[in-house]
């Protein structure tokens, strides 16, 4: 027979341990010494020990999934209570129900997190949703339509929720991309149908402004080309390649005729500049002619310069003010010179003249008599008035026959 502080071998071979409850058989051993029984039986209970020991270790250390911890738990429990070990059974019992106390605690700890996860991602998921719907009427077709794909996978990375909540929330999400979607189209169809009447009118712009590149009626195929721009711009954009394509087909056609109509301007211009030299030339002669000493040889050799004036042709628009005003200055002296003349030689206004100037000579004399005689009666204030006046008369008389001079005296 042998003892152990937890079990005992009796006399028949049958093997015991200690337990709260009292002694529990364990089995019998027959093939050798008591000692060895129970240290075989001890070796069993030191086995469950290093099971134990790695149980707790997997379920405070791992994520090991509750159920799995509660089967290894039980499958242990049933191995302790079977009894077949010899040892602290009672303490193995003990920290099996500590172990399991903890996975039942992190059992409801992660139905929490579940569940607070859950409502996280059913808020999120339902931002989700208000955000697309909002997006489904935005006219934005480019930035709604990349946001709308990003909120795609957003919601893909985030956890399902219940059947019910999920596929309620996805119907409304799917519904707000469909309309978005559907918008988007009809919008591009529409924006396509816009694109293909603006191709089909500038092929029309096109085609006259390519029949007017050949024109030489510079100023009207000028302003017509203005008008097709104006139009041209009010037609709207086409297809892309379609606009690129007429764009340089219009654009080359303007170029064609605005480049021959630079080159005619060029050659005008070029001309224009040497008209200026020559009519300058006439200007200077013309001017040499003033002051008028001989009114008839000046206006002879005006007509001279004149006639070949008149032949040398058009200037530069900007210089035609300051040349021909040089010619009508001249023209107008000549013009004065000879209503001068003609006052002068005129013998009617000669006559009118003499007879002013005699009536105004005898006015003058007639004023001075008086003066002289109230002077002499002592009436002084009659002689200041009569002077006065005779000083008025004597301006008018130099005057007359200053204007007398005029006409040879």
């Amino acid at each position: 027979m042998s003892s152990d502080p937890w079990g005992r071998v009796d006399e028949t071979g049958t093997v015991y341990v200690r337990t709260a409850d009292g002694e529990k058989a364990v089995g019998s051993w027959q093939a050798g010494s008591p000692d060895e029984a129970l240290a075989y039986f001890k070796r069993k209970y030191d086995g469950l020990v290093v099971e134990i020991d790695l149980l707790e270790r997997r379920v405070r250390t791992t994520d090991l999934a509750a159920k799995d911890a509660t089967a290894a738990i039980e499958h242990l429990r049933e191995q302790v209570e079977q009894h077949r070990a010899v040892g602290d059974l009672d303490a193995l019992r003990k920290r099996l129900g500590t172990l399991e106390g903890e996975v039942a605690a992190r059992r409801e700890e992660r139905k929490a997190a579940k569940a607070k996860q859950s409502e996280e991602a059913r808020r999120s998921k339902e931002r989700l949703v208000a955000e697309a719907e909002e997006l489904s009427t935005s006219e934005q077709w480019r930035a709604a339509g990349e946001r709308l794909r990003g909120l795609v996978d957003v919601w893909k990375d985030l956890p399902r929720l219940d059947r019910k909540t999920d596929d309620e929330l996805w119907q409304r999400f799917s519904h707000a991309r469909s309309v978005f979607s559907k918008r988007r189209k009809a919008h591009f169809a529409a924006l396509d149908a816009q694109r293909e009447e603006a191709r089909q009118a500038k092929e029309k712009l096109v085609s006259e402004a390519e029949a007017l590149s050949g024109s030489t009626d510079w100023g009207a195929t000028a302003a017509r080309y203005r008008e097709l721009m104006a139009s041209w711009k009010a037609a709207g954009r086409a297809q892309r390649e379609a606009e690129e394509d007429l764009w340089t087909r219009f654009r080359g056609a303007q170029d064609v005729f605005f480049q021959a109509r630079a080159a005619v301007f060029a050659e005008r211009d070029a001309e224009q500049r040497e008209n200026l030299t020559r009519k300058e030339e006439l200007a200077a002669e013309a001017e040499k002619l003033l002051p008028v000493s001989d009114l008839r040889a000046a206006r002879a050799a005006f007509r001279s310069i004149n006639e070949r004036w008149e032949a040398v042709g058009h200037v530069p628009r900007e210089a035609r003010p300051k040349i021909e005003g040089r010619m009508h200055a001249v023209e107008r002296a000549l013009q004065e010179a000879e209503e001068s003349e003609w006052r002068r030689t005129n013998p009617e206004v000669r006559a009118r003249a003499a007879g002013l100037t005699g009536q105004l000579q005898d006015a003058v004399d007639r004023l001075e008599a008086q003066v002289a005689a109230a002077r002499e009666a002592g009436s002084t204030a009659k002689a200041d008035r009569l002077a006065k006046e005779l000083e008025g008369r004597r301006a008018l008389l130099d005057q007359a026959l200053k204007g007398l001079e005029e006409f040879g005296g």
